[in-house]
Formats: structure tokens, C-alpha cells, sequence
């Protein structure tokens, strides 16, 4: 199945903000990053300047997509949760609502089970507004850009 493109609003890019902001703090990570299984950042929290995130994005996408043809084969639907223990940073990866993944990385400052804790809360708070994103993606009309544009139109371009 194809993962269609994920229509954001203003309204709730800003609430999807304020969620991972909080997370950051509540968790003392260093950095939260959400991102669409595509690889496309959508909200950064905490250090998240120092970081090529174009790239962690991908990379972290890439292993949701490679972990899920793994529970694929061990016959499981998907795997919610990964975690990456590193000397310095570790990164604890959850998937929210199926389409987005939420990355926390984290240093000796805070603990896996505070993160864990945290995220599950921050997890039910974005998923209602994810869910409340696709509900209202699905119920408004775009409008169509090339309604307005005749034959004529495209004739002038090419007729110059």
C-alpha cells in the first residue's frame, strides 16, 4: 500500500510542536525528532541544530522500513518500538499511529524507562492528533490548480 503524503496544517503543526517540546523536557532528552515513513522531518526539539537531520531522517526511515520486512518475515504485523544504545547517545524509536516515527535521542542525563514512560503519553497525544490530521485531509476539497487554466493558456505558452 502506497503511504500517501501527509497534509499538514498550521494549527496542528504548531500543537505537534508544543507535544515534542514537551517531551524533550519531561523526558531530559537531548534531541526529538518526528518524522513520516518517508524520511521527511515534520518537528525538531531540543539540539537539533548540530545534527545533519536531512540525513538522520532517512537513516531512520530506512531501518523502520528494514525492521518491518523483518517482523514481516518472523510472521509479527510490525515492531512499535526500537532502541539503540550507544556510549554517549542512545535513540529510542517509536512508531505513532503507523505513519509516524518519533526519535528520542537521549544521553546519561536521563533514563530508558523515564524516555519509554514519556513517550507513551506523548505517543496517545499525537496519535489523536494525527488521526484528527487525516479526518480533516480526507473531509476538505482541494482546490484544483489547473481548473482555472484553458487550452488557450497552455497554446500561449508554447506560442511565444
Amino acid at each position: 500500500m502506497l503511504n500517501p503524503q501527509l497534509v499538514m496544517y498550521d494549527e496542528e503543526l504548531k500543537l505537534i510542536q508544543t507535544i515534542a517540546e514537551r517531551l524533550q523536557q519531561d523526558s531530559r532528552a537531548k534531541t526529538i525528532l518526528l518524522i513520516d515513513k518517508n524520511g521527511q522531518l515534520i518537528a525538531a526539539s531540543g539540539d537539533s541544530k548540530e545534527l545533519d537531520t536531512t540525513s538522520l531522517s532517512s537513516l531512520v526511515a530506512g531501518n523502520v522500513a528494514a525492521t518491518g520486512g523483518i517482523a514481516k518475515l518472523i510472521k509479527e504485523e510490525e515492531f512499535s518500538g526500537q532502541f539503540h544504545e550507544g556510549k554517549g547517545i542512545s535513540v529510542h524509536m517509536s512508531l505513532v499511529g503507523r505513519r509516524i516515527i518519533l526519535v528520542v535521542l537521549f544521553d546519561k542525563n536521563t533514563t530508558h524507562g523515564l524516555v519509554r514512560l514519556r513517550v507513551k503519553k506523548a505517543t496517545d497525544e499525537l496519535t489523536k492528533v494525527f488521526d484528527d490530521l487525516a479526518t480533516k485531509a480526507a473531509s476538505s476539497t482541494a482546490p484544483d490548480v489547473f481548473a482555472e487554466i484553458t487550452d488557450a493558456d497552455i497554446d500561449n505558452l508554447f506560442n511565444d
